[in-house]
């Protein structure tokens, strides 16, 4: 017979066991995209491989559930909850809105949040050494980079005077964003231009009030504009606006140029941190770590539909040249 205080000492063990060695089935990880299989599977691949290396196969000793919010937060809410029936055992996903999501529904879950603008800000972790809470992972830095990107909008528009900034203001850290880049623009002597938006429906009328208001569109990434980013290139060509985004895939899908965080080297690095709650880490004993891999990417091909020139030190600046 087990005496009582042998049953608590046990308990206590069985609280620092690891996830694998708890669960009477496979781990099973919920993974919430924020956009949509078609813009974003390339990351949930990284993110797949990079556990297949530490050791984790899908089907074989973890199993991971995707579901995908196409940048609607309502239906990130519904997949967090949706998990949380399933008992998974980590919740990974990225950007803001969805992580707190996760955060909402759950205060005992592990959440590992492959990228968010601003962790403490957003609400997600008490201190980036010291998450305290069932959330951790990566920083992107994208207020702290606002500044970098503009220069590089004025090395390639050097007469810019009036800037239109893009920007979901549903989203407490992107409208966080806008108004570091409106700042930012004013010191700069520019002319600013803020179109909010919330929702898909709001992009076209917020070209249509901007009416030639301005010379450049810098759009702040999340996913609602991430999901949408062809609408809104296929809108800012036809308005003969040069467009600056923080990543890469809206460049690839006809934006001008983007400055920002290498997005799979976050998700391969989100994957070690699910690594190490499988095996037995507790989110808030892991610090959030900050971005290392930062990317310039130039779309020449739409440069020369706006009738702009590169100059040739920024292209030898460029990660990659698109042509």
């Amino acid at each position: 017979m087990i005496r009582r205080r042998e049953f608590i000492s046990l308990l206590g063990s069985a609280a620092a066991w690891p996830v694998a060695a708890r669960a009477q089935r496979r781990p099973m990880i919920g993974f919430l995209g924020a956009a949509t299989p078609a813009v974003a599977s390339q990351w949930l691949a990284t993110f797949v491989q990079r556990l297949r290396e530490l050791g984790w196969a899908d089907g074989r000793n973890v199993t991971i559930e995707v579901r995908w919010a196409e940048g609607r937060g309502e239906r990130a809410t519904e997949i967090a909850a949706e998990f949380v029936r399933l008992k998974v055992d980590i919740i990974a996903t990225w950007a803001t809105e969805p992580s707190l999501a996760a955060k909402a529904a759950t205060s005992t879950i592990p959440i590992v949040f492959a990228l968010a603008t601003d962790p403490i800000g957003g609400g997600l972790v008490e201190s980036l050494a010291r998450p305290n809470g069932n959330a951790t992972g990566l920083s992107v830095q994208t207020i702290d980079l606002a500044g970098k990107r503009l220069d590089l909008l004025r090395g390639v528009v050097p007469d810019l005077r009036r800037l239109a900034i893009m920007a979901n203001v549903g989203v407490p850290d992107t409208a966080a964003e806008m108004r570091e880049v409106q700042g930012l623009a004013r010191t700069l002597g520019l002319d600013v231009t803020a179109l909010h938006i919330r929702r898909a429906d709001d992009i076209g009328p917020a070209f249509e009030a901007l009416k030639s208001g301005a010379e450049a569109l810098f759009v702040v990434g999340d996913p609602l504009t991430f999901t949408n980013r062809t609408q809104i290139n296929s809108l800012a060509q036809a308005a003969r606006l040069p467009t600056l985004y923080s990543i890469r895939e809206f460049v690839a899908a006809g934006g001008l140029m983007s400055y920002g965080t290498n997005f799979p080297d976050l998700f391969r690095r989100a994957a070690t941190f699910v690594d190490r709650i499988l095996r037995g880490a507790r989110p808030a004993d892991i610090p959030v770590e900050q971005p290392t891999k930062f990317d310039l990417v130039i779309n020449l091909k739409t440069a020369k539909v706006l009738g702009l020139t590169v100059p040739d030190k920024l292209l030898a600046l460029a990660d990659e040249v698109i042509e």
